[in-house]
């Protein structure tokens, strides 16, 4: 027979209720100055963040499995839950433990997950947290993301074949989804992303109806028109379901989120998830950290809004011209006041989070110290506004404009906080004195009573003759009298025994008990005035978000803005002139993380050319290791920072704007998503020359090496006549196949540049130097030597290569191509034309047809004569 299940306590019990209603999160339960878990929560807490798993009724047939942590640690326990993919619901103690009435009440606070984090503790202070919910409806996908820590709000329609590139634009930390779309083409596309959490939601809460109704309760309006979106568009349900979420798990206010934004792809430059990772432009290839990032290395930000909006700018480069002007215009004026900047730097380095702080405030989650900082930030305001003022260009007289000083926000917290706020305010010492009368009376009881107890120690060590007696308190039997064990005996017939410990005994007297009500009630009392104060004040603020959040929004411009201008005066950038045409003139380019890790002027600069009479692609050949991905790479680099309105490593550029950005450049094999390099290569080549216009910039990086070389020829040479033919984009394209330089004989806008190199004997110097013309040598072999393969392999390959060179070149060192066809995108064929064979002409098949042997010379010379006429008139 089975054991009996143990009775569960009171306690227990109401666990077993809160943990029905969240059973997918670790449930924090708290217990007096503990958080408790149970049964399979306690076991994955002890894996994962290391407590200690101990069990509760140990002498039960049933023990039931426990671990626990103090309540102060619980944004550190908390960090690594989320850290290690876990969501937690934190469960508090909702009365007084002294005020109850049996059970204390306990309910859940918040539901913490890794996209509703807005804690300083749990986020990192330079990176945006995204929240994000995918709606697929046919063959769009409405897109909703919230930054919950700040506010920010943004919904969008894509078509599903872009979802991937905007995810990868956001890198949301958690993603909501119907559990309805499961094994749908976007559901496998969010398989795909990872460091995102994936968490289903009911099918009803994507009912469009339901989700705008959520909206408009939440804004207070009656149409969602006012916000400029299409009421009816699969992005304001995926809205209005994230809200419901957020709702759910923050249980409080969410005053700050004031708007809905629209986002429209065609105002900014796209950039696939393949592009971003190839360019390292926020996260490395290879370890995947901000270090040595494009957006590590420009960063010179002084507050934490500044990075995250660093962050944003860079993801998002600008399309329009004047609005990139406008960020170039500020930056320019900026750079020629070099003491402005670094006063206003100076000025924002005092500050704090102004956009966290007042989601802190918004959602009841500040601090008094955070209230203190919030003070400390306001303060700043005039003095910044003041250097701002009589700025010329457009942008930073706006910005000026748009600093809401709140003198009565600053105002209120001074005269009601302390100077130095604790971090509680559950404890007192929060409100100033002289801010409430109530307040000081209380304070003054509380004190009396403690001063009497301070004479009543006095009193008592000096009439027994015990210097040592001391007056002690606790929360179990509040104030008592102390003395060691030794002189125990000593006290008279009112001390009355309370605890005896290893060395002292421990009393309490009817005098001291009826002076400690007096100062416990007092002090119970004072806090809890104090706790009233404090919270209503933080609801005032919180009223006043929309005013606080615009001007950290504008502090943050201010930093980028004077960051850039830092970062060009230091780095001798220039100013880009960007323009509507399309070209890209780049004099004395340099590799923007290179040209700042390297020491000062090692790196070797470069020019660009294209667009006019320079030709759209450029073909850059020179051996590995000589550096064309470098400059394939900076090219790219440096139209996206001219389009972000950031000055750039050249001594001169004329940008084109650019719509897209296509970068094949490497690639390493997909296992998890069973796909090799080779693969991975065909589908982002294939993507480019579906998607790319001719405002496009492409980049490509020996297309076809990971096939045999004929194949890999084959592929690179129809790949460039293609997006000569039927795009006509910028395009650089980098390979070690010198065959592909004949393509300037047949391809008007293409121009051969190489690496430049120096020999000497049997030795090789890269120059890193691109020149015009095609290189002519692979020096493959070089590098070879060069990397520590054995002679006896380096002397057997140049034997190899000069037989398949002798077998597969004309007498003048030219390889054997045919001509090369018309190319136009979306042409359909009826059958696969190869490469290297010419369609066959309709009098083909009359000649073979013709029997030399009966035809008279007379007869063969009317047939040419025929066949001259026929010809003559399909070519009119």
């Amino acid at each position: 027979m089975a054991d009996a299940e143990p009775k569960l306590t009171p306690a227990m019990q109401r666990y077993q209720e809160v943990k029905k209603q969240h059973p997918d999160a670790i449930l924090l339960f708290r217990m007096g100055d503990f958080y408790e878990l149970f049964y399979e929560d306690a076991q994955t807490a002890a894996r994962v963040v290391g407590l200690t798993l101990t069990s509760r009724d140990k002498g039960s047939p049933n023990p039931i499995p426990m671990a626990g942590f103090p309540y102060h640690q619980l944004d550190n326990y908390l960090r690594k839950l989320i850290q290690a993919g876990y969501r937690a619901s934190v469960c508090e103690q909702v009365e007084d433990p002294k005020l109850a009435k049996g059970l204390v009440k306990r309910e859940v606070s918040r539901v913490v997950t890794p996209g509703t984090l807005t804690d300083d503790a749990l986020l990192d202070p330079r990176e945006s947290n995204f929240l994000a919910t995918v709606y697929p409806e046919k063959d769009r996908v409405g897109l909703a993301w919230l930054e919950l820590s700040t506010g920010r709000f943004v919904t969008t329609d894509i078509e599903l074949k872009y979802l991937g590139d905007e995810l990868a634009r956001l890198r949301p930390a958690e993603c909501l989804f119907p559990e309805n779309a499961r094994g749908s083409v976007a559901h496998q596309a969010l398989l795909g992303m990872s460091g995102m959490m994936l968490a289903q939601r009911p099918a009803w809460c994507f009912v469009p109806d339901h989700a705008r109704s959520i909206l408009m309760q939440h804004f207070e309006t009656a149409t969602l028109e006012g916000f400029d979106l299409d009421q009816q568009s699969p992005g304001i349900t995926a809205a209005g379901a994230l809200l419901e979420y957020v709702c759910e798990t923050q249980k409080t206010s969410l005053h700050h989120i004031v708007q809905l934004e629209p986002y429209r792809r065609g105002t900014n430059l796209i950039l696939d998830e393949a592009t971003r990772r190839s360019l390292e432009l926020t996260r490395t290839l290879r370890e995947g950290k901000r270090e040595g990032s494009l957006l590590a290395v420009i960063d010179e930000t002084v507050t934490p809004m500044g990075a995250r909006l660093l962050n944003d700018w860079l993801s998002n480069p600008l399309t329009d011209v004047a609005a990139i002007n406008r960020r170039l215009d500020a930056v320019g004026e900026l750079m020629r006041d070099p003491l402005l900047c670094q006063e206003v730097r100076e000025l924002l380095k005092q500050t704090y989070d102004l956009q966290r702080l007042t989601a802190r405030i918004s959602t009841g989650r500040a601090t008094p110290r955070d209230l203190g900082c919030l003070a400390s930030s306001l303060q700043i305001l005039p003095k910044l506004k003041a250097k701002l003022c009589g700025r010329q260009s457009p942008l930073l007289q706006e910005l000026e404009a748009g600093i809401e000083l709140c003198p009565e926000i600053r105002s209120q917290i001074a005269a009601l906080l302390v100077d130095e706020p604790p971090l509680s305010y559950q404890e007192g010492g929060v409100v100033r004195d002289g801010y409430n009368t109530e307040l000081d009376e209380l304070r003054d009881l509380a004190r009396g009573g403690k001063e009497w107890i301070a004479r009543y120690q006095a009193q008592e060590a000096a009439r027994l003759g015990l210097p040592n007696l001391k007056v002690g308190f606790n929360r179990v039997f509040g104030y008592y009298l102390e003395v060691t064990s030794a002189n125990a005996d000593k006290g008279p017939p009112e001390y009355i025994r309370k605890q005896t410990l290893k060395n002292q005994e421990r009393f309490i007297t009817p005098e001291l008990k009826t002076h400690e009500d007096r100062v416990l009630r007092a002090e119970q009392q004072s806090h809890s005035l104090e706790e009233d104060l404090f919270l209503k004040l933080r609801e005032q603020i919180g009223l006043q978000g929309g005013r606080l959040r615009q001007t950290g929004d504008v502090m943050s411009q201010i930093d980028v803005l004077i960051a850039l201008s830092v970062l060009a005066v230091s780095s001798n950038y220039c100013r880009p002139d960007v323009v509507a045409e399309i070209v890209l003139e780049i004099e004395e380019g340099r590799h923007p993380v290179l040209d700042r890790l390297q020491p000062s002027g090692q790196f070797v600069p470069n020019d660009v050319r294209l667009g006019g009479s320079n030709g759209l692609i450029q073909l850059i050949t020179g051996p590995n290791m000589a550096g064309k991905s470098t400059y394939i790479r900076q090219v790219a680099l440096l139209t996206i920072m001219a389009q972000m309105g950031s000055f750039v490593p050249a001594r001169r550029a004329v940008i084109g704007v650019a719509d897209r950005i296509f970068a094949r450049v490497g690639a390493s094999d997909e296992l998890s998503k069973g796909q090799s390099t080779f693969m991975v290569e065909m589908t982002e080549t294939a993507r480019i020359l579906n998607a790319a216009t001719d405002r496009s910039v492409v980049i490509l990086d020996e297309i076809g090496r990971g096939t045999s070389t004929y194949d890999g020829i084959s592929l690179a040479w129809a790949v460039t006549e293609f997006i000569h033919d039927a795009i006509g984009c910028r395009t650089m394209f980098a390979t070690h196949y010198h065959e592909l330089t004949q393509l300037t004989n047949s391809l008007k806008n293409a121009r051969n540049w190489n690496v430049a190199v120096r020999e000497d004997a049997d030795n090789v110097i890269f120059l890193h130097k691109i020149v015009e013309g095609p290189a002519d040598k692979s020096y493959g072999i070089h590098v070879a030597r060069l990397a520590g393969v054995p002679m006896d392999v380096v002397e057997r390959s140049r034997a190899i290569l000069q037989t398949l060179e002798s077998d597969h070149f004309d007498p003048e060192g030219r390889p054997k191509f045919p001509d090369r066809p018309k190319m136009v995108r979306g042409r359909k064929r009826d059958r696969q034309l190869t490469l290297f064979a010419p369609p066959e002409h309709p009098l083909i098949e009359t000649i073979k047809g013709i029997n030399l042997d009966e035809l008279t010379p007379s007869q063969a010379l009317e047939t040419l004569h025929r066949w001259r006429a026929e010809l003559a008139q399909t070519q009119s």
